[in-house]
């Protein structure tokens, strides 16, 4: 019969480890941090005060983990929720940034150097991929795969179910849905995230309905309700949102790389 894991007991420093926790030697913690058994961190990270290590999570070589984060948080669901499903460990690799007060749940992915803003929250089977950043407040939903260095900037909801491309922009405020019913509907229906294809823009306070396709280097401006799908370099406004013009050569990703 297999011994229970050890809690977390103290430690000269303040912090609070397992004994059933493998931590590289020189991983600094501070006070108040908790590590939880199954728990591996590799060489040269930093667990800022007050976090918490939930069991299972991996964390790569040099992450950056700031105050008060909660890694490998378990959901809670209501009975039926859309977002049942199986997940296993959280994973944080190399060089990735978990700022301040962040929720980052078991079964998410963090890329080689992304960051996690403050207060943001990554969902189980969630995404986001290297050099990549989630803005502070901003929620990454679940069964959503963000691609690479994409910028999604604060205060951005991405609604489960979404795909977003390597090299988007996706400004502060914007809104994605994903349930024209608004649950009013069978198990039979599926939830319809949005498609963000390769270095499309998104303006400030945008709105996305359920299922609609944006286009490769396509830009849709501050306000927009986009209720179609959107064709490669359109240039979008208004609501309900309307092509008026496309994007110009000189406006294209390579010019600005």
């Amino acid at each position: 019969m297999m011994a229970p894991p050890r809690p977390p007991s103290p430690r000269p420093d303040g912090s609070f480890v397992s004994a059933d926790a493998l931590l590289a030697a020189d991983v600094t913690l501070g006070p108040g941090a908790v590590v939880y058994a199954g728990v591996e961190i590799g060489a040269g990270c930093t667990i800022g005060a007050g976090s918490v290590v939930h069991p299972g999570s991996r964390l790569g070589e040099r992450v950056l983990v700031e105050d008060g984060v909660v890694l490998g948080k378990r959901p809670r669901l209501r009975p039926g929720s859309r977002a049942e499903g199986r997940f296993g460990a959280l994973t944080v690799a190399d060089d990735a940034t978990i700022c301040c007060g962040a929720v980052v749940y078991a079964g998410a992915e963090i890329g080689h150097r992304s960051i996690v803003g403050d207060q943001s929250q990554v969902r189980e089977r969630g995404v986001l991929g290297e050099h990549s950043v989630l803005g502070r407040g901003s929620t990454l939903d679940f069964d959503t795969v963000v691609g690479a260095r994409v910028s999604v900037q604060t205060l951005v909801y991405i609604t489960a179910g979404t795909i977003v491309e390597d090299d988007v922009f996706i400004g502060p405020g914007v809104t994605m849905t994903n349930d024209d019913t608004m649950a009013r509907h069978g198990p039979e229906t599926g939830l319809r995230g949005a498609t963000l294809r390769r270095a499309c823009r998104l303006g400030g306070g945008v709105v996305l309905t359920p299922g609609v396709v944006i286009g490769e280097e396509a830009f849709i401006a501050a306000g927009a309700v986009v209720v179609r799908d959107v064709p490669d370099r359109a240039v979008v406004m208004g609501v309900p949102g309307r092509v008026v013009r496309q994007v110009t050569a000189a406006d294209l990703l390579e010019r600005w790389r």
